[in-house]
């Protein structure tokens, strides 16, 4: 009623020969009050909502939601943030994404995506990795210098800060980019920040791909193929092995870092000769020798040659003896102090040989899986090869007997 009386005692100001001044200052006033008035109803109505909404009892809290563990993450320090903000010109995300998509290729499974976030107990410059959430390993590195790697032909040090590259443990400096092409002229290799970190998560993942293939992504992997080869799968599972064991004979694979992903051949193996033979062990042994050639792809140099050290034939043939079947398990049964002679032979082998990133046992089928799980602790790197799992097309080139 007001604001109606206010518009018509100014419609009234117009009219010729009436005062114009009194009736827009009446009308005018009453148009005011309206405003304050129906401001006034607006408030009273939120502070209502406002005080129904504080007597509402609270929602629910979802607890499942803090039991969820990433597979993956990736903790950093404050510094490091610049590294994961685009906007600061960070490729960390960049890089992370074009990674996940060559393990795919390179291991034959799909790498689950790296939970990023800050930690400001770590130092500024220093990262961790974590697998299940738990931290695996950690690195430092400095956002404002380039990392200068020798790669192990370069005699002459750099004038920067001498550290380690970390995932393969290579001598490097922290340079700036000044010093950028000095560093090359002298034959290091220079990365950046965002391409350490990248480098060393992906030497993370590949030690423990087998720990990111579970019964959901190994079914993942399975229906893929199923759309392409049903009878093969049809065939394998459920009849002849469980869901469970195929992730079994993968997860052994992923574990000596063989790809998985000529994973057709694989399950046609496994379906040849599952019905007769139950050990896992022996099936992934199979499998290996059907991978023979991408298995070997790796090691073998420009010349088509394949650099190994050889198991002398007296200590495979002790090694083959001390091989027993428990519970229908072929187990190596060896005590500590003659174990840790072997592993000391096999170290002291290595460094004769002079290699320095995977060196390669060769020795016979028989005793291989043992010998692989025999170094796996305390030589990690040692690449554990049976003579039927080269190839006839490559030669090999012996570095030395172990005796």
């Amino acid at each position: 009623p007001l604001l109606l009386s206010g518009i018509g005692i100014g419609i009234l100001a117009l009219i010729p020969g009436l005062p114009k001044i009194p009736f827009f200052l009446v009308g005018g006033f009453f148009v005011y009050l309206a405003y304050q008035i129906k401001k006034g109803k607006a408030f009273e109505a939120e502070k209502k909502v406002i005080e129904e909404k504080k007597e509402l009892p609270p929602p629910p809290e979802k607890i499942e939601a803090l039991l969820k563990v990433d597979l993956l993450g990736l903790e950093i320090g404050y510094s490091l943030i610049q590294l994961v903000d685009t906007g600061q010109g960070g490729t960390l995300l960049q890089r992370i994404k074009s990674m996940r998509k060559q393990l795919a290729l390179d291991l034959g499974i799909i790498v689950p995506p790296v939970r990023i976030r800050d930690n400001l107990q770590l130092g500024s410059r220093e990262y961790s990795i974590l697998i299940k959430g738990v931290p695996i390993i950690s690195g430092e590195v400095m956002t404002s210098h380039l990392m200068a790697i020798n790669p192990g032909n370069v005699k002459e040090k750099l004038k920067g800060i001498e550290s380690k590259e970390p995932a393969f443990g290579l001598q490097a400096f922290w340079i700036t980019e000044e010093e950028r092409e000095h560093a090359q002229f002298l034959g290091y290799t220079i990365v950046d920040p965002a391409t350490v970190i990248t480098t060393h998560l992906t030497e993370v993942i590949k030690a423990h791909a087998h720990e990111l293939l579970g019964r959901q992504e190994t079914q993942h992997l399975i229906e893929n193929l199923a759309e392409t080869y049903p009878k093969v799968v049809e065939e394998l599972i459920p009849g002849m092995m469980s869901l469970g064991n195929v992730q079994k004979v993968l997860q052994n694979l992923l574990k000596e870092r063989v790809s998985v992903f000529d994973l057709r051949t694989i399950l046609e193996t496994l379906a040849d000769y599952a019905p007769a033979v139950k050990d896992l062990s022996l099936l992934t042994e199979l499998s290996r020798q059907s991978l023979s050639r991408s298995l070997v792809k790796p090691y073998i140099t420009a010349k088509n040659d394949l650099p190994v050290l050889v198991l002398g034939g007296e200590l495979e043939n002790i090694l083959g003896s001390m091989i027993q079947k428990i519970n229908n398990i072929e187990q190596l049964v060896i005590q500590p102090d003659e174990a840790q002679v072997l592993i000391n032979k096999f170290k002291s082998a290595v460094q004769k040989s002079g290699i320095k990133v995977q060196p390669i046992l060769l020795c016979s089928s028989i005793v291989r899986h043992h010998i692989r799980q025999l170094t796996e602790r305390f030589l990690p790197d040692l690449v554990v090869l049976s003579a039927s799992e080269i190839p006839k097309s490559v030669k090999i080139v012996s570095l030395g007997v172990v005796e």
